[in-house]
């Protein structure tokens, strides 16, 4: 009962024991599978190239293992456990007498002993089978070691051409990226050094055009002086139409320098900007350079290597060799071309100092004619004031004489109006008839009109000759005026304008480009 007990009945999951592990040696049961160490001598050594070192690694501390571990076997039987067996596998093991007897299904142990499971014959066939099997897995194994050890040599042979083949083109690619970098460098020296002229340049326009200020604050301050001019001095001239004239050359000088200096700046901001491209394109390729002498350096024993996993499904390339090649070749391109337009702002430059230096300096001697001509033009005119003022002062004299004349002939008159109109008022107490129209009478009434008549006349050329003293008096403080404010342009003019326009205030340049 007790071997019945540990029996395992069809269908069941078998325990193995290389499954389940080798057990200890205290154990009383025996192991079914014998050890690997006293199976090695039956073993022939077909397969003696060494396995590739990826095949080693594992991401694991266990040792190689097959990743497909062991298969698991599936059971199909083709007999019901539970079924009786009417119907043997061979028809020559057919009980006849016990065909039309149903047996209740029992335990494999008591079916045992009524009828077998197979025959001789099935268990031959089932050896039969197991040997042809052995042959097949053992043939198919063999052809497996002797096609994987040549397609270990055929890989080995095509990664070394690989490798090379990768070699050479590393180095073709360094040559590349040397080229290109010396083109490139070259260009950025040829970019600074039209950078620094272009700087020196501007900053000689610059000083240009801070020197403009004095003329520009000489040309203003004249204006503001001949502003103090008086009366009828403050004329709209030619000395004043000449300096407008120099204030809007000098201003538009300005204007045009200070045009220059914001395009200089701006083409300063595009060469700047080209440089750093270049040397941008300049680090990055010395960076690549390095990198790629570095791959090409590196062999089978190499230090630093090791696996990157995944490393071959990233791909965060931005170029391709035309593009590559494309890039650099723009920013020289870019990069000559603004060197090209900075070359023609430094002419702009120069053309414009000149230009502006002699469209200053011009403008500055034709205020300067015109103030000479000016200044004689007042001074003959101030002579002539001058004469005519004397000339009035004389008259002045001579009309005061005649008023003081006209003034006692008028004083003369009074005494013979007094005595006339006292007579008259004498007669006025005759008596009675004898108030007669008489011819004395009427001489006396005349005598009193004759006089009248004679101090209006007087009176009337007194008043003329007052009138003519005061005209000549206006004439005089018109004069006098006209004569100060003559003397006060002269001043102006002459001293305080022209002593200010001896020197031109600045030194016209030329830059050489």
């Amino acid at each position: 009962m007790k071997k019945a007990n540990k029996m395992e009945y069809m269908g069941q999951t078998q325990t193995a024991t290389y499954m389940t592990g080798p057990k200890l040696a205290s154990s009383t049961t025996s192991q079914f599978l014998p050890a690997i160490g006293s199976m090695q001598s039956s073993y022939k050594a077909f397969d003696t190239y060494p396995a590739p070192s990826p095949l080693r690694r594992s991401h694991t501390t266990l040792p190689w293992r097959p990743s497909t571990y062991y298969g698991v076997a599936k059971v199909n039987p083709t007999i019901a456990n539970a079924q009786s067996l009417p119907n043997p596998l061979s028809y020559s093991n057919e009980l006849g007498e016990l065909d039309n007897v149903k047996v209740p299904p029992v335990f494999a142990a008591a079916r045992n002993a009524l009828y077998t499971r197979y025959t001789p014959n099935d268990w031959s066939k089932s050896n039969q089978s197991n040997y042809l099997l052995s042959d097949r897995v053992r043939t198919a194994g063999e052809r497996l070691r002797m096609d994987t050890v040549r397609m270990c040599r055929e890989t080995d042979d095509k990664t070394k051409r690989t490798q090379a083949d990768v070699g050479k083109r590393l180095g073709e690619r360094i040559g590349d990226i040397q080229f290109w970098k010396n083109e490139v460098n070259h260009e950025t020296d040829q970019m600074i050094q039209e950078i620094n002229d272009l700087t020196e340049a501007k900053r000689v326009l610059e000083k240009t055009l801070a020197e403009t200020a004095n003329p520009l604050h000489i040309a203003q301050e004249c204006l503001y002086n001949r502003e103090k001019r008086q009366g009828i001095d403050l004329v709209h001239d030619p000395v004043e139409r000449e300096l407008i004239k120099e204030v809007d050359v000098i201003k538009r000088c300005q204007a045009d320098m200070q045009r220059v200096v914001d395009k200089a700046n701006a083409q300063l901001a595009l060469n700047r900007a080209a440089q750093h491209e270049l040397e941008k394109d300049s680090g990055d390729k010395h960076s690549a350079q390095n990198l790629d002498q570095t791959c090409h350096g590196l062999k089978n024993t190499s230090r630093g290597i090791a696996y990157h996993n995944g490393i071959e499904r990233v791909d965060n390339t931005q170029s391709v060799p035309e593009t590559w090649a494309e890039f650099s070749n723009n920013n020289i391109k870019r990069s000559q071309a603004e060197r090209a337009n900075s070359k023609a702002v430094r002419v702009e430059i120069a053309d414009t100092i000149n230009r502006c230096a002699n469209e200053m300096w011009n403008q500055w001697n034709k205020v300067n004619t015109e103030f000479t001509r000016r200044i004689g033009e007042t001074t003959d005119a101030r002579n002539r004031i001058q004469s005519h003022l004397s000339k009035v002062l004389q008259e002045i004299f001579d009309m005061e004489k005649n008023i003081e004349l006209i003034k006692k002939s008028i004083s003369d008159k009074e005494a013979p109006m007094m005595v006339a109109q006292t007579r008259l008022e004498t007669r006025t107490h005759r008596p009675n008839i004898e108030l007669c129209r008489d011819p004395v009478q009427h001489r006396l009434v005349s005598e009193v009109h004759e006089i009248n008549e004679t101090w209006e006349a007087l009176n009337h050329r007194l008043r003329e000759a007052e009138n003519a003293l005061q005209q000549l008096l206006r004439s005089k403080s018109s004069l006098e005026h006209d004569l100060s404010v003559k003397n006060n342009s002269l001043f102006i003019d002459r001293e305080k304008c022209m002593g200010m326009r001896k020197t031109f205030p600045m030194s016209p340049r030329v830059v050489s480009v």
